[in-house]
């Protein structure tokens, strides 16, 4: 099934020049980069970048969801040593003996229980902890860790497995697929934000992520208020005018966006002072101030960097942990103070672990299972679940063993605490992940939402062959209808009906002698029509 979803091997480079090769005709990068308006789909609140995600079926069923909870991903970026976050009381002598400068020492440890410790720089989590809003998964990782931190990076945000090369994100790579008048209609807010650096592939779509970037909000919001949006009607019937409508349409969205975003901002207000006055606590009050200023968003990613600490680690991991539980105990505080605290679940991610020992320059080298946390009283108790770390018997390069996948993870937390369609979260992620047992998040007292379509469907290129290939899941049997559409809606050429079983497929779409450019291609089933576009070039 996964290998039916992907078929994508080879490396980025390859890819990179298969994308051109399709688009050398109407380059949209080029049209905006000639007007000097590439940007990132972002602009500037207070001094963080804010971007807004684009349409996808799991982002519009987050935006329509009966339920309102709010999942806040923390990425710590570098590679976090999980030996020195929860410390192996159960093996603490051997933790000691391969760590001599970097055991954290015993009477320097909060006990999670009679075998694990959490150290005391990261004190504030404590009283998370006691209150039952705190639980940890061990040994979270994937099969054939890659040790680099661009590649294990793309594994993690793209959801992909270790041997396939996928330049798409777990949420991005939908997000022309289902609504393709998304960019003149947006949903009246945001279904996502990210705040701060790249989040790596997470929002990376197959084609190119792009709006105006603004770094005024003021300015931005008085363009929304006043609606001096741009006309995406009129223009010239040829590859200028639809490059044109697609970066007007995009802006457009940005200034929507922009307005109910500044209206959060000003509406919500900080209701705690955060302790240690560090970019993540910055990043988790602004936050914090945009769901209490009742943004209605469901999705954030914020992040803190430095975790690859090859050397001087004793001084380096110490100061980011301490920042990390100041700024969530800060944040849940905040929270507290307004009961949105309930709503609200945090999750933190790295692209790997570190090796069990300690090397030459007193720090750690790229490992690979580390624990991952949670926050939040959703979670319904504290507690530690998963395989612990079995540091007597790494493999050869002195790794840990993962026993928890990090994809079963993010498929528990979708369905059990988003109440995403289960058939809809093993879209998103390419396969069904077996969900964790004991988060203690669950959605049995709403039902799953009819909130979006449970057709999922994407294009993907056979470099091979040269075949465009649609790939779709089908919760249920149904009849399927396909056609090709121009940019003005009319129909070009009939694909083909038939009728379809459930389950993951794929179809090769006939697009000979058509000539080069941007089409629509529109799907009739389940009793309803979906689309997404398509590339020809010759």
């Amino acid at each position: 099934m996964n290998k039916d979803r992907h078929l994508r091997q080879g490396s980025r480079q390859e890819d990179g020049k298969a994308h051109e090769q399709e688009h050398r005709s109407c380059s949209r990068r080029t049209f905006l980069s000639q007007l000097g308006m590439v940007g990132a789909g972002s602009f500037l609140l207070g001094k963080f970048p804010l971007s807004p995600l684009h349409a996808s079926p799991l982002t519009y069923g987050l935006a329509n969801a009966f339920d309102d909870r709010i999942l806040v991903l923390i990425q710590l970026k570098g590679g976090n040593d999980g030996l020195n976050t929860i410390v192996p009381l159960y093996d603490y002598s051997l933790y000691k003996q391969r760590r001599p400068t970097l055991a954290v020492p015993e009477n320097q440890l909060f006990r999670l229980s009679n075998g694990h410790g959490l150290p005391n720089f990261m004190t504030p989590l404590d009283e998370l902890w006691t209150k039952g809003s705190m639980k940890v998964v061990h040994s979270v990782g994937y099969p054939d860790q890659n040790l680099s931190h661009f590649r294990s990076t793309d594994i993690w945000t793209s959801g992909s497995d270790a041997d396939v090369m996928d330049p798409t994100g777990w949420l991005g790579r939908w997000m022309e697929s289902t609504y393709p008048d998304f960019l003149t209609t947006p949903p009246v807010k945001p279904p996502a934000l990210q705040i701060g650096p790249s989040g790596g592939l997470t929002f990376e779509g197959s084609g190119i992520n792009m709006s105006v970037a603004v770094t005024n909000p003021t300015e931005l919001y008085e363009i929304a208020r006043n609606g001096a949006l741009y006309n995406t009607t009129g223009l010239p019937d040829n590859c200028y005018g639809e490059e044109l409508r697609f970066m007007r349409a995009m802006a457009n969205n940005t200034f929507s966006y922009a307005g109910v975003i500044k209206e959060a901002f000003d509406q919500g207000k900080n209701n705690f002072e955060y302790g240690q006055k560090s970019y993540l606590a910055e990043q988790l009050a602004l936050v914090a101030r945009l769901i209490q200023g009742g943004l209605g968003t469901r999705l954030y990613l914020v992040s803190i960097d430095g975790y690859d600490t090859h050397a001087d680690q004793a001084s380096n991991h110490p100061r980011l942990m301490k920042e990390v539980a100041d700024a969530v105990h800060g944040f849940y505080a905040d929270l507290g103070k307004s009961g949105y605290d309930r709503r609200v679940l945090a999750m933190t991610f790295s692209e790997f672990g570190r090796r069990i020992e300690e090397n030459g320059s007193r720090g750690t080298d790229h490992g690979s299972a580390a624990p991952l946390l949670l926050f939040g009283p959703g979670l319904q108790g504290n507690g530690l679940l998963g395989t612990q770390p079995d540091l007597r018997n790494p493999d050869i390069y002195g790794n840990l063993a993962f026993h928890t996948d990090f994809r079963q993870v993010y498929a528990t937390v979708l369905e059990n605490w988003l109440c995403i369609d289960p058939s809809l979260v093993n879209g998103v992620l390419g396969q069904s992940f077996p969900r964790l047992e004991g988060l203690g998040i669950e959605c049995a007292d709403f039902p799953y939402p009819p909130s979006g379509p449970a057709f999922v469907h994407n294009i993907r290129y056979r470099r091979d062959t040269s075949e465009t290939v649609l790939y779709y899941s089908l919760p249920e049997e149904s009849s399927m209808k396909l056609r090709l559409l121009n940019l003005a809606g009319q129909p070009v050429r009939d694909l083909g009906t038939w009728e379809q079983r459930p389950g993951l497929h794929e179809f090769v779409l006939n697009l000979e002698g058509l000539p080069t450019g941007t089409y629509l291609y529109q799907v009739n089933t389940l009793g309803q029509l979906f689309s997404g576009k398509v590339v020809v070039s010759n």
